[in-house]
C-alpha cells in the first residue's frame, strides 16, 4: 500500500488552518476585545507558517508572517483590532488558500500587503499614545529537551534556537550528558538539551513559549524567572531541573514546570481533549468504494434472501437470516459514517455574509439553527453552490437597505435565518429574511415578458413563485456582481432536483420570504416499496408513501376521465402507471393506489400489485437517460433484475397539473 503523498497531506491540514483563521476572524468582527480569539488567530497564523517553512513554500510563509505581525502587534495591544484589518486579513488569507493550491498571484499579493501596511499604520495613527514607562530588561533562563525522533519529524532545533536569538540577548549551552556512547549512538535521535539566558524588555513568558508552539506538547520545558526565587525553588526539584535524559511524550506532563492553577486547569483540559479525540482521517474516495461495497453486499443478500425463501433447506435459511441481518447493521453503520453535521456548511456562510455587507452597504445579521443535524457528505458538497445563490438572492433583493427598513419602521440590520432539520427521512433547510417579500406583480410582467406564461393566465400563489425558478428569470433592474442574469434560482432547482429533492417558497409582503429545500438523507442506499405494473418492477421510496388503498374495478371505471379518489373526505388525483409506462398488458383485478407524497402535494400511483419492501441500492442512470424525468435511478434485484426508481416530486408535479386540467374542466 503506497503512503499517502506528504505535501497533500500539509495541503489538509493547511486548508483546516485557514478555515479555522476565517472562523476566528468572522468572530473577532463581533467581539474585537476578545483576546483569546485573537490569540487563537494569531496561533493559527504562526502554525501556518512554521508548517509553510517546514514543506518548502517559501511564499506562504513570507506571505503569512505579515499577517501573522499584524496579529502579534493587536496581541500586544500595539494596534487595535478594526473591522478594516479584519477585512484585510480575510482577502490575505484568501490568497493564503491560493498559494497553498498554487494558484497565486504574486501581483495580488503585493496589493494585499500594501493594503495590510496602510490599515495597521492608519490604526496606530488613531490609537492613543502609550503612557506607561518602558519595561524594565528581564532575565530568563529557558531549559528544554525535545523528544528522540524529533529531528526525524521535521522539528529543527536550530530553527528553535534562531528564533530565542531574535528574541534579546542570548546565551546558549548545550548539554550532553544524555548522549549514549557512540556504538549506541542513533543519529536521526535528539540527545541534547540546551540552557539558554535571555534578556531584554521584549523578553516575555508569552514570546518564550511562542517559540517552542509546535513542539509544546511532546517535549521538556522549563521557563524561569531570575530573581524568583520561590519559582527556582520549585524549578530545581522538578526533573525539568536536572540534566536532560531521553523522555517519551507521555512524560512530558510530569517533568514540566508547575504551573498556576488556571494554567494547570487549561492543561487539564488539553490533555482531556487528546484523549478524547480518537479520531482517524480518511480519504473521501475510500469512503464512497467502501460504500458501493456494502451496495453490492446488499444486493447479494437480496439474491441470497430469495433463493432460501424457495428452498426447504433450514440451515440456508438460518444463514439468510444472519447475513441479512449483518449487512443492515453493516448499512447502517456505513450511512453513519458517511453522515456530517450541516454545520460544516454553514460555517462557510458567514464569510458569503460578511462580504454581502460589504458589497451591498446593508447590514446583515445571520443567525443559523440546527446545526447539529447531520447529512450525507455527498448531499453537503453539492448544496453549498445552492444555498450560496439563495442567500446571495435574499441579500439583494429580500433585504432593504438600512434607510428603507427604517421608513418601514424596521430595525436597520435586517435579518437572515438559515436552519436545518429532519422530517421522516428527508432534511429540510430553510433560508429566511425578514426583508421586503417577493413582488408578485413584478414576478408576473417579467413572466409575461418573457413568455414562461399568457398575459392574464390564472395561476396559484405557489405556482407563481415557483416561476422565479425559471431559467433567464430576473427581477433585477440592472446586472451587478449579484445579480440580474437569471442564471442563479435555476441553478439552485436543477441542483436540488437531482439530489431527488424538492423546493417550496412563501413569501409575505413587507415582511419577508422563506425558501424551504427538502433533501433525502442520503443517495447512496435508501428503503423503497417494490412495485409491479404490467410485466416491470418499479420501486417506490418507501420516505414518500403516506398509504396504500385498493382500486377496486368499479371505482377504476367510474373514475375514468377524471382521475380523482376520495380519501377521507378529500380528493386526491391520481396517476395511471399502466397508461404512464404504455403498458400493453391487460390490468390485475385487484389494482392498487401508492399514495405518494412530497411536502403537503399528495398523489395516487395506480400499480397492478405491491410485490413488498425493499433495500435499494441505487444506481445512477446512464447520461443518454438524463432527460428522462419520471426516474431518479435504477436498482439491481435479488434475481439479477433491473428496477427503476420512480422520481416522487416529479409524478407529483404531473398528479397536481391533471388535477389542474379536472377543475379548470370542470
Amino acid at each position: 500500500m503506497s503512503l499517502q503523498d506528504p505535501a497533500e497531506i500539509f495541503r489538509l491540514e493547511a486548508r483546516e488552518l485557514l478555515e479555522a483563521i476565517e472562523q476566528g476572524l468572522l468572530d473577532l468582527a463581533d467581539r474585537r476585545d476578545d483576546r483569546d480569539l485573537v490569540d487563537a488567530v494569531f496561533r493559527s497564523l504562526h502554525t501556518l507558517k512554521g508548517s509553510g517553512a517546514m514543506f518548502g513554500m517559501e511564499a506562504l510563509a513570507a506571505f503569512t508572517h505579515h499577517c501573522e505581525t499584524a496579529f502579534d502587534r493587536v496581541r500586544k495591544g500595539l494596534a487595535p483590532a478594526t473591522p478594516e484589518l479584519i477585512t484585510c486579513v480575510l482577502d490575505a488569507r484568501d490568497h493564503m488558500r491560493a498559494l497553498v493550491e498554487g494558484t497565486a498571484d504574486p501581483a495580488a499579493g503585493d496589493a494585499l500587503l500594501a493594503e495590510l501596511h496602510r490599515v495597521l499604520e492608519a490604526g496606530d495613527a488613531a490609537a492613543p499614545a502609550p503612557t506607561a514607562a518602558p519595561a524594565a530588561p528581564k532575565t530568563w533562563r529557558v531549559r528544554f529537551s525535545l523528544p528522540l525522533d524529533a529531528m526525524a519529524n521535521g522539528t529543527n532545533p536550530l530553527g528553535l534556537l534562531a528564533e530565542l536569538r531574535d528574541l534579546g540577548d542570548c546565551r546558549v549551552v548545550a548539554s550532553t550528558e544524555a548522549v549514549p556512547p557512540i556504538d549506541e549512538l542513533n543519529p536521526t535521535d535528539c540527545h541534547l538539551a540546551w540552557d539558554v539566558t535571555l534578556s531584554g524588555p521584549k523578553v516575555s513568558r508569552s514570546a518564550i513559549e511562542d517559540v517552542f508552539l509546535f513542539v509544546m506538547d511532546d517535549m521538556v520545558l522549563a521557563i524561569e524567572e531570575e530573581g524568583d526565587d520561590e519559582a527556582s525553588a520549585e524549578a530545581a526539584h522538578t526533573p525539568a531541573a536536572e540534566p536532560a535524559a531521553p523522555v517519551e511524550p507521555t512524560a512530558a506532563a510530569s517533568a514540566a514546570p508547575p504551573q498556576s492553577a488556571p494554567a494547570a486547569a487549561d492543561a487539564r483540559k488539553a490533555d482531556d481533549a487528546k484523549k478524547s479525540d480518537s479520531t482517524l482521517r480518511v480519504p473521501a474516495e475510500r469512503l464512497d468504494e467502501l460504500m458501493d461495497r456494502v451496495g453490492e453486499l446488499v444486493i447479494a443478500q437480496s439474491r441470497l434472501k430469495q433463493i432460501a425463501t424457495h428452498s426447504s433447506d433450514m440451515a440456508l435459511r438460518s444463514v439468510s437470516e444472519e447475513v441479512e441481518r449483518l449487512a443492515s447493521e453493516l448499512r447502517d453503520t456505513m450511512m453513519v459514517v458517511r453522515m456530517v453535521p450541516i454545520s460544516t456548511l454553514f460555517g462557510r456562510f458567514r464569510r458569503l455574509v460578511h462580504d454581502l455587507q460589504r458589497d451591498t452597504g446593508k447590514t446583515i445579521e445571520l443567525t443559523t439553527e440546527g446545526e447539529t443535524t447531520e447529512l450525507d457528505k455527498t448531499i453537503i458538497e453539492r448544496l453549498a453552490d445552492p444555498l450560496i445563490h439563495v442567500i446571495r438572492n435574499a441579500a439583494d433583493h429580500g433585504l432593504e437597505t438600512p434607510e428603507q427598513r427604517a421608513a418601514a419602521g424596521k430595525p436597520a440590520a435586517g435579518k437572515l435565518v438559515l436552519a436545518a432539520r429532519h422530517s421522516g427521512a428527508e432534511v429540510v433547510i430553510t433560508v429566511s429574511d425578514d426583508g421586503r417579500g417577493i413582488d408578485r406583480d413584478r414576478v408576473r410582467a417579467k413572466a409575461e415578458q418573457n413568455g414562461l406564461i399568457q398575459p392574464g393566465a390564472t395561476l396559484t400563489d405557489a405556482d407563481l413563485l415557483q416561476l422565479i425558478f425559471a431559467p433567464g428569470f430576473s427581477t433585477a433592474a440592472q446586472v451587478t456582481n449579484l445579480s440580474g442574469r437569471g442564471v442563479g434560482m435555476d441553478v439552485v432547482k436543477r441542483t436540488i432536483e437531482s439530489l431527488r429533492g424538492a423546493i417550496d417558497i412563501t413569501s409575505i409582503p413587507g415582511q419577508g420570504s422563506q425558501v424551504s429545500l427538502r433533501i433525502p438523507l442520503t443517495l447512496a442506499i435508501i428503503d423503497g416499496l417494490l412495485v409491479r405494473v404490467g410485466n416491470g418492477r418499479y420501486v417506490v421510496p418507501l420516505a414518500a408513501v403516506e398509504e396504500c388503498v385498493e382500486l377496486s374495478h368499479e371505482q377504476d371505471v367510474r373514475s375514468a376521465g377524471r382521475s380523482l379518489i376520495s380519501l377521507r373526505d378529500e380528493f386526491v388525483p391520481f396517476l395511471r402507471l399502466r397508461e404512464l409506462f404504455r403498458t400493453t398488458t391487460e390490468p390485475g383485478t385487484h389494482q392498487k393506489v401508492v399514495v405518494v407524497s412530497t411536502g403537503e402535494a399528495r398523489v395516487g400511483l395506480v400499480v397492478d400489485q405491491i410485490i413488498g419492501d425493499h433495500q435499494t441500492v441505487i444506481k445512477s442512470l446512464s447520461k443518454l437517460h438524463a432527460d428522462v424525468e419520471t426516474f431518479s435511478g435504477a436498482t439491481i434485484l435479488g434475481d439479477g433484475g433491473v428496477a427503476l426508481i420512480l422520481d416522487v416530486p416529479h409524478l407529483v408535479e404531473a398528479g397536481q397539473r391533471l388535477e389542474k386540467q379536472f377543475r379548470a374542466a370542470s
